[in-house]
């Protein structure tokens, strides 16, 4: 079955909007597999429903590999040889899926990471248009270039790669187009699906974080040949670079503004196929450092219509810090557009700790 063949419409239908929804995030990887291992289906529709949960965000792309059979992306090695085992005439493991958890009046949102490649630099996007779209930092190293994924030196006892992974430069040309076709392609395939979740949409973090490129301390990315090119184009100013700080403001906006489009690009190719489709986000949860430090605007892209909702990612084991940090998203101005995400593994041996972070989340009264 090629990969831009429609599945039919799912006999059960999408449930409506919960009141307070819950959602859980179904890993590709890891122990359980159940796009690769569908038996373990009932399972999880069960636990789901004996937690209140809503909303499944079913990982579906990762390290630049597609948990479908994608013309576009590849293929997980482990997902074409389980769909192999299965043979030709099995159901189709997300289709499958999808009307199994509407049946139990569950949602379903296609859960993709996107400008994080993992450790995988040999991506079909890569391939595609080239390393140049690769992340290169503010000396003009690529992300290739570090060891191990890690920052080299002499930054190395300084600073560190908040999340070490081959990263995507959102503002390289051809980004947003290619991935504008892979959320054109996947909807095409399951048009049923309820949403869109995004994943690593930003740019690299480094440890300690800088607050922007305009005081010259720490390292930030972006700053392929390229990419650099594309600013001048646009703005007719020279992008900072090395240890320039002209025009820094000029260039942070606008980097926040590439990462916009790329929203928007998938946004729209998304609701093509599928118009009732809902977007959403992972986003960084210190909004400060969001905007700043990883150019991830994401109050503006609520506020543009871009996103339909936002879950920043409260990972934390200091209850009190929930505490401030979920009050605020709770009386800000998205309201319930933002879904406050738990790091419910962090109490992998403690889950009574993860119940009291989410009945604290609940008691004041964020979106989900």
């Amino acid at each position: 079955m090629s990969a831009a063949a429609v599945v039919p419409p799912e006999t059960a239908p999408a449930p409506g909007p919960a009141a307070r929804p819950l959602g859980l995030w179904v890993l590709a990887e890891g122990s359980q597999r159940v796009l690769e291992n569908p038996d373990r289906l009932p399972a999880l529709l069960a636990d789901a429903q004996a937690l209140g949960v809503s909303d499944l965000f079913v990982q579906v792309y990762r390290r630049g590999l597609a948990w479908w059979p994608s013309e576009l992306a590849g293929q997980a090695e482990s997902d074409r040889e389980a769909r192999a085992r299965r043979g030709p005439d099995a159901p189709d493991p997300i289709a499958q899926l999808l009307a199994a958890a509407h049946a139990a009046g569950l949602r379903v949102h296609a859960w993709v990471n996107v400008l994080s490649l993992a450790d995988n630099p040999d991506a079909a996007i890569v391939a595609a248009l080239g390393p140049g779209i690769l992340q290169t930092d503010r000396k003009g190293r690529s992300i290739l270039e570090y060891p191990e994924l890690e920052m080299p030196a002499p930054e190395a006892p300084h600073l560190r790669m908040g999340t070490p992974a081959v990263w995507i430069d959102p503002a390289a040309p051809g980004v947003a187009a290619w991935y504008g076709l892979l959320a054109a392609e996947l909807f095409r395939r399951y048009p049923g699906l309820d949403g869109l979740h995004l994943d690593y949409i930003r740019y690299p973090d480094v440890l300690p974080f800088a607050p922007g490129s305009r005081f010259g301390v720490g390292m930030d990315f972006g700053y392929g040949e390229a990419t650099r090119r594309r600013f001048q184009e646009a703005t007719g100013k020279q992008a900072p670079f090395g240890d320039a700080l002209a025009h820094a403001n000029e260039w942070d906006d606008w980097r926040r503004g590439q990462l916009a489009a790329l929203v928007g690009r998938m946004r729209e190719e998304m609701q093509f196929a599928a118009p009732q489709a809902r977007l959403s986000a992972a986003v960084f949860a210190w909004q400060d450092r969001a905007y700043l430090s990883v150019y991830q605007d994401w109050l503006g892209w609520l506020e543009a219509g871009l996103l339909d909702f936002a879950v920043p990612m409260l990972y934390t084991r200091d209850d009190r810090l929930l505490r401030y940090q979920a009050a605020g998203f709770a009386g800000g101005i998205a309201g319930e557009r933002v879904w406050t995400g738990l790091g419910a593994w962090l109490f992998r041996r403690d889950p009574a700790r993860a119940v009291a972070q989410l009945r604290a989340a609940r008691e004041l009264g964020v979106g989900g």
